[in-house]
Formats: C-alpha cells, sequence, structure tokens
C-alpha cells in the first residue's frame, strides 16, 4: 500500500509527531514530547494535553546553548515503513488467498457422551435430570459466540493492514508476553473465515459477534481508507448472512492504531474523539443495517487500564501514570457518544451500545467498612461507564470525587450528549468476587494517594472469610488467568443488581463469559483436549443461571460465548485456552470441544425459537 504519513522524528529517545494524508500534503501535526516533570497541561477548551514541549535552549557553563533533545526532523514514512520503524519483521501462514469451505463431518457433530449415547454399544446409565419446565429463553433471544480480530485474523501486514499497539508490545517489549507470542498469524481466521462461520452454523449458532481491525480500515488510524479491507469485511458479514448467522459488530477491540498513539497519545488525548468518529463513519456507511447489532468499544475498563503503555516503546507524555486510565475513559466516553449519535443520523436501525465487563461484587463481611469498599468498586469499574450512558451523563459518586481533581468533568451539553448512548447493557461477566476494606481502612487510602489501593481503596479476594471456611468462590481456570474462577452461583443476583440499579430499556445481554480450562496447554492428546469437564460444567450452570434469573423478570435478551476457538489471549499468548473449539496453531486444523455442544444443548431444551443448523452444500 502506497498511503504515505508525514513522520516528525524527534531525535530523543522514541519522541516523534506525525500527520497523515491522503496526497502526502499535511492535514495535522501533533508534537509528542518525552515525559515532562511538569503538571498535565490544558488546552483551552478543558481537554488534556498529552505532552509538554522540550526546552528549546539549556546550559552549558552557564551559557545558553540549543537544546539537542529539542531538534526535529521530518520523513515520509508509507504503511511499510511504518512497521519496518516500530514492529520489524512479522511471520506470515502458509496459506494466504481466502478458503472456500467444506462439509463438516457428519461425525464432528456428534454430541459427547452424557448429552448423546448411540445405539450400539448399549449399557451406559446417568441420573435423570428432569426439564424444568419453568424455565424458558423467549422467542428473538440471540445467543453465539464471539471473537476480536487481532486475537483471530493473524495476516498481520496483508492487503495493507497498519500496525497497532500490540503489533509492538508483544513483538518488541521484552517479556510482555508468557511465550513471546504474537497475533502474526493467530488462527489465520482472515482467509479462514468461511469456515470458521460454516462450523459454528453447522451447529445452529445464530450469532457470531467479531471485530473490524481500525489499523485495517484506515492504516494511519485517520486518513486514508484501504478498500482492500472493506471488502474483506464486506465478504465476512454477506457469508454470516449466507449461512444463517447473524452479524454482531464491535467497532474497537483494544488494537488501537500505532500511528495515533505516537501521534497524540491514542485515547489520552481528545483527539481520538473526532478520529474515532471518522472511522465509525465509513464503517457505519459501508454495513449499515446488514448488521443487526454493534458495538462502539469492548472492555474500556480494561483498556484503559491498560495505560500506562511500557516506557520507551511509544510517544512519552505528561500525563502522570496512575492518573492516564481516566483520561483515557473520559474520551472512550465522548467518543462513544459521538459515534452513537453518528450511527443513528446515517439511519442505523440496530441496536448500538458498547460492552463494559466485571463480575459482582459481594461484600467479604457484613461490616459497613466492606459495604463501602463495594460501593467504591462499582463506581471504579461498571459505574465508570454505566451510570454516564445509563442514568445522568456523569460519573457515578466516588470515582466523580476522584476525577473532578483532575479536571475531567463533563459539561451540560456532555452529559446530554452521553446519557441514553446505550440501547442494551451489554456485559463481558465472566466471574465473580469479594471486596473488602483495605487493611488500612478506606478513608486511610482515600487521604494517600500512594496507597497501593488508590484511587479506588476497594481491596478484592477470591476466597470466603476465615469464618466461612476460607474457601475459593469456585473452581479456578488456568494458572495464566488467575482472576477467573466458576461462580456462576453468583450470577443471578448480578443480573438483578444490573437491571435493577441501571434499568437498561432494552435489556441485558452478557456479551462474553467463558472459562480457561486449567492446564489444557500441557494436554498433548486430541481427545483430552476436546473433553473438557470444568468448562463446560461452566456453561450448562451459568445459562441455568441466566434461566432462573429470565425467570425472575429480568430481561435478558442475549449471550455470546468466549470464545469461537482457542486464540491469542493476549499477553498469555496461546497458552490459556478459552476457546470452545480447539485449534492447532501448526495445521489450522478445528475441532469441536464438548463444552460447545453444553451450550448449544441449553438452546435445544429451553429455546423457544428451534436450533437450526445450516451446512455446506456437499
Amino acid at each position: 500500500m502506497e498511503f504515505t504519513a508525514l513522520l516528525l522524528l524527534l531525535l530523543a529517545e522514541h519522541g516523534l509527531a506525525q500527520t497523515t494524508t491522503a496526497t502526502g500534503s499535511p492535514a495535522s501535526t501533533a508534537t509528542i514530547s518525552p515525559f515532562s516533570t511538569q503538571g498535565v497541561n490544558t488546552t483551552a477548551t478543558g481537554s488534556p494535553a498529552t505532552a509538554t514541549a522540550f526546552p528549546p535552549s539549556t546550559t552549558v557553563s552557564g551559557s545558553a546553548i540549543s537544546n539537542p533533545t529539542a531538534f526535529t526532523s521530518a520523513i515520509t514514512v508509507n504503511v511499510a515503513d511504518l512497521w519496518d520503524l516500530f514492529v520489524g519483521p512479522v511471520s506470515t501462514a502458509a496459506i494466504n488467498t481466502t478458503v472456500s469451505p467444506t462439509p463438516i463431518p457428519t461425525n464432528e457433530l456428534i454430541p459427547p457422551p452424557g448429552l448423546y449415547y448411540s445405539s450400539f454399544p448399549s449399557g451406559q446409565q446417568i441420573p435423570l435430570i428432569a426439564k424444568n419446565e419453568s424455565w424458558k429463553f423467549p422467542a428473538g433471544f440471540w445467543w453465539g459466540l464471539a471473537s476480536a480480530a487481532y486475537q483471530v485474523e493473524g495476516a498481520a501486514k496483508d492487503e495493507g493492514r497498519g500496525p497497532s499497539i500490540w503489533d509492538v508490545l508483544l513483538h518488541r517489549v521484552t517479556g510482555y508476553s508468557v511465550a513471546n507470542q504474537t497475533g502474526d498469524i493467530a488462527n489465520n481466521q482472515y482467509y479462514l473465515y468461511k469456515q470458521d462461520i460454516a462450523r459454528i452454523a453447522a451447529l445452529g449458532v445464530k450469532t457470531y459477534s467479531f471485530s473490524i481491525s481500525w489499523s485495517r480500515v484506515m492504516p494511519f488510524g485517520n486518513g486514508p481508507v484501504n478498500e482492500l479491507a472493506l471488502a474483506h469485511y464486506d465478504d465476512v458479514i454477506n457469508t454470516c448472512i449466507e449461512y444463517g448467522v447473524e452479524p454482531s459488530v464491535t467497532l474497537y477491540h483494544w488494537d488501537l492504531p500505532l500511528n495515533l498513539q505516537n501521534q497524540y497519545g491514542g485515547w489520552l488525548s481528545s483527539n481520538i474523539v473526532d478520529d474515532f468518529a471518522a472511522y465509525a463513519q465509513v464503517v457505519f456507511s459501508r454495513y449499515g443495517n446488514k448488521v443487526p447489532r454493534w458495538f462502539t468499544v469492548n472492555e474500556p475498563i480494561v483498556f484503559c487500564e491498560n495505560y500506562p503503555l511500557p516506557d520507551n516503546y511509544f510517544t512519552n507524555t505528561s500525563i502522570p501514570k496512575k492518573q492516564q486510565p481516566f483520561f483515557c475513559g473520559h474520551h472512550v466516553l465522548l467518543a462513544h457518544a459521538k459515534a452513537y449519535h453518528l450511527a443513528r443520523s446515517l439511519g442505523i436501525n440496530g441496536t448500538i451500545s458498547f460492552k463494559t465487563n466485571g463480575g459482582y461484587k459481594i461484600p467479604l463481611t457484613n461490616s459497613s467498612a466492606d459495604a463501602l469498599a463495594v460501593q467504591r468498586a462499582w463506581d471504579f469499574n461498571e459505574g465508570w461507564f454505566a451510570n454516564p450512558t445509563f442514568i445522568n451523563g456523569d460519573y457515578p459518586h466516588y470515582l466523580k470525587e476522584y476525577v473532578s481533581g483532575l479536571g475531567l468533568e463533563f459539561t451540560d451539553e456532555e452529559k446530554a450528549s452521553i446519557n441514553g448512548t446505550a440501547d442494551i447493557f451489554a456485559h463481558d461477566a465472566y466471574t465473580s468476587q469479594f471486596y473488602m476494606a483495605p487493611d488500612s481502612g478506606v478513608d486511610a487510602c482515600v487521604s494517600n494517594s500512594s496507597h497501593p489501593l488508590y484511587p479506588s481503596c476497594a481491596n478484592t479476594t477470591y476466597t470466603y472469610s476465615t469464618a466461612d471456611g476460607g474457601w475459593n468462590i469456585g473452581p479456578a481456570a488456568d494458572p495464566l488467568s488467575p482472576w477467573l474462577h466458576k461462580a456462576t452461583d453468583w450470577v443471578v443476583p448480578f443480573l438483578h443488581y444490573i437491571q435493577d440499579t441501571w434499568r437498561p430499556t432494552g435489556g441485558i445481554a452478557i456479551t462474553e463469559f467463558g472459562f480457561a480450562e486449567p492446564f489444557e496447554v500441557y494436554k498433548t492428546v486430541k481427545a483430552d483436549i476436546l473433553f473438557d469437564p470444568i468448562r463446560s460444567s461452566y456453561y450448562r450452570d451459568y445459562m441455568q443461571a441466566i434461566l432462573m434469573a429470565i425467570s425472575e423478570g429480568v430481561n435478558v435478551v442475549g449471550t455470546l460465548a468466549w470464545s469461537i476457538l482457542d486464540n491469542l489471549e493476549w499477553s498469555s499468548g496461546y497458552q490459556d485456552k478459552f476457546g470452545i473449539q480447539y485449534c492447532n496453531f501448526t495445521t489450522q486444523e478445528r475441532a469441536y470441544k464438548a463444552s460447545f455442544f453444553e451450550y448449544v444443548n441449553a438452546f435445544k431444551v429451553y429455546g423457544t425459537d428451534e436450533v437450526v443448523p445450516h451446512y455446506v452444500p456437499s
């Protein structure tokens, strides 16, 4: 691709500035300086500036001289140069053209023992579990599987994709990944998507939720648009529709275009609001009402808390490290709201929301201190993004106390724009945990900015109190996911809490949930891998919990299991297995796991709508 950008390289270590244009003429310039000891700068509008300039002069032996650290130089780069300068060589797959789907062998569609027994051999006996006639998934309940572009696509540089921050993190930052693995090839779904869609359709899956790579569509994050990428996603969406699978699309799932991080600090800068809206306009205009469900961003709590990024690999910023997640979150809310209103102005009829995340927050004891810690935890997690979009356009109480001191306050106009910009409460709800006050107390933490739990000042644990036996809240997942336990007995109160607190008029959707089977990466026999008992029980019990909540009046409208297949789990690489399909990353073979059949079985037994498989023609 011969797209170009004007790159202003500061000669200081890894400081830079960049502008992007379609023709090579400058469109805008942002100069980003290395870390400064000065405070956070603000612009005339109150928006935080991401950097302070190097002083133009310094002194030698008492005489003023030009500061060499402030010298700049300009070079013109294309997309390939961005890869070479900031990422380096990438791996490529043996398959680099789109593969047509082939029929799924009928023997692969047979459920595991416990859900199916053949006429021979006979004699197996299992306890009879009666169907609960009071449970039912309502008509129109949508269910399916989820993935994310960087985690499954591969084809890192193919057809003009520009690098994202994750290409740098996994290629260049020593020790960032547990096994030094990257997303260069991943599941190679960029070329194998037809087969992957055919595989889930063969088991009757209704929805496939995937994300679009921002840096494929706009390799620099702003400026020129890559038609090859748009044509690719055209075919992904059309293939879903061909197989009776509804496409659900996320605009942003963590893979920020590298250029935007280097140009102005990415989500730390208010500049990203307009750039995200411009990207959203390209995508909305292209695919429009072919997509019944849109999500603007995925888990902003997580990707904002990924700030600060590692030192010495990206443009520096003057925003103090502990404050950076909250600057990110502020701009995410503004960008989401702008994209929402843009979609409505373009006549998009599908639901539009964002996906937040977190688990039910349970007080460890019945003390008032633990109750306060729980409320602070809600305010600094789900409430961070849910209160502004579902309640009043503004931050919840305890979070607002903190961010107001950073100058992060919404105007009345911004509050009105943000409020009401989520049609459903889309929540990635994997687990739950206990919360309690810090050992020193909440007040002591709040008054001490160096406290390790500041500013939320809520401590957590996955074990019941000693008085209650000290048991885990549930079975632990793989050690690479220490945050995850099978806590499905807390799903019902969690769903009630969401409905009672944020009152989403469009209902609640669990847009990610899943389980990392412990030590699955160490299994070498495929048949052993495919029988995933803890993950299977997780899905069975989770779906029963949703059915209970529905029977108690909670409006749950959909579920998306994570994930469609084993994939790159970010810094855990391919070592942490969440897939309900196995993937051999050498051969790219796929195979259904027992948990996939368990998930589908819930809808066969309790669905109002029939589970209808769609097959590749023989």
